[in-house]
């Protein structure tokens, strides 16, 4: 009941024998436990008939997105590095930020996600992406994937360089809370301070962040 008090639309994502309530750490056996607990929630979401994006809570959004998603793709998603051709499955992604359209195709992809857990034991979600992307199931099914620029959804790992085109920036090649909260509240900051600035500046030179600074990159 609490959830829907919060929200009409709030669903109490429940995974037994763990507890949220404190930091997960990165690779420990609840962090992966949560990893495969979002990637199962989300096929159910799929199957509901809902399109979605899912972000993390280290995503900053700046801009509206929807108007850079290609309409004819079936899974979106942000990359830790962008090799400059959407559909390159050399493209390394990061599942903090990702559109996905209700399909067949869709659902029966997040079931093989899932599923490809138990043949690779011990890695998170996004491990394990990076290499079922390859197989010829992906291309059975028909999934048209797409990578996202990191000119326009950035991050730590690969920082978009030009304020005036970045819609989104995720804290990510970043270990520890009290990193990430540093650079965070710097990127923030960045944010106010272009925001500021008349728009002759904004457009006569290509504004940058100062982060990541306490995150590794």
């Amino acid at each position: 009941m609490r959830c829907l008090d919060i929200h009409v639309h709030c669903v109490a994502l429940v995974t037994e024998g763990v507890d949220f309530r404190s930091e997960a750490y990165f690779m420990s056996p609840d962090y992966l436990k949560m990893m495969w607990r979002r990637i199962d929630f989300l096929r159910t979401v799929l199957e509901m008939g809902y399109n979605f994006v899912f972000t993390d809570a280290d995503v900053m959004w700046f801009r509206d997105p929807f108007p850079f998603f290609d309409i004819n793709a079936d899974f979106q998603i942000a990359c830790d590095q962008y090799l400059g051709i959407p559909d390159d499955l050399d493209n390394r992604p990061n599942g903090g930020f990702n559109y996905v359209k209700s399909n067949n195709r869709s659902i029966e992809f997040y079931k093989y996600w899932y599923s490809a857990r138990e043949t690779y034991p011990g890695y998170h979600d996004q491990d394990v992406l990076n290499r079922i992307k390859y197989d010829f199931f992906i291309e059975e099914i028909g999934l048209k994937i797409r990578f996202l620029d990191t000119a326009y959804f950035g991050g730590f790992c690969e920082p978009s360089k030009d304020l005036n085109r970045v819609l989104t920036m995720h804290a990510n090649c970043c270990i520890g809370m009290d990193s990430k909260l540093h650079d965070l509240r710097i990127l923030l900051e960045d944010w106010k301070h272009y925001m500021s600035m008349p728009p002759y500046l904004k457009t006569s030179s290509i504004q940058s962040w100062r982060v990541p600074q306490n995150c590794s990159v």
